[in-house]
């Protein structure tokens, strides 16, 4: 195997722990782009590609969603999953302390703290989801389940078109 040695990110390193099979994808990329772009570059459906947003809640407690990329996450609903009065998102700068991730490498498996999360229903429609891999570059892709598994999370109506 002359394979080139990748870089494993935390996160694949809990998924192979956790004997979860996924697929890798990366893609050339210096700073942040969103979910969109990371889609066309690597020619997936966006309804199959899903970002990770950090939110803290009224209690100031953190909270993570993961929804597909071209959705926005209803905070009311968002808060109601999580049993808060109210959510909102975090500062941009205060990603990387809170999760340990940066901006656009953000994943919800194996983040510094477990912290409660949810994912968007609308993943149970896939047979499999594509979600960072924990550093801008790096895709994974995996069953949602499997996502759920490793992210210990649910699923939920958290964006504004769940209802759809």
């Amino acid at each position: 195997m002359a394979k080139q040695k990748e870089i494993k990110t935390n996160a694949m390193r809990i998924l192979e722990t956790m004997q979860i099979p996924f697929q890798h994808y990366t893609y050339e990329c210096d700073e942040f782009i969103d979910g969109l772009q990371i889609a066309d570059k690597l020619s997936l459906p966006y309804e199959k590609v899903y970002k990770t947003l950090v939110t803290v809640g009224s209690s100031r407690n953190y909270f993570v969603f993961v929804i597909p990329i071209a959705e926005e996450l209803d905070l009311k609903a968002a808060a109601k999953s999580v049993g808060e009065k109210s959510v909102e998102m975090i500062h941009v700068k205060d990603i990387n302390a809170v999760t340990g991730y940066i901006r656009g490498g953000c994943t919800a498996v194996g983040m510094k703290k477990q912290y409660v999360t949810r994912i968007d229903s609308s993943a149970k429609a896939q047979e499999t989801v594509v979600v960072s891999g924990g550093r801008i570059g790096s895709q994974l892709e995996l069953s949602p389940l499997d996502l759920a598994k490793a992210a210990r999370a649910e699923f939920a109506d958290i964006t504004r078109h769940s209802s759809n």
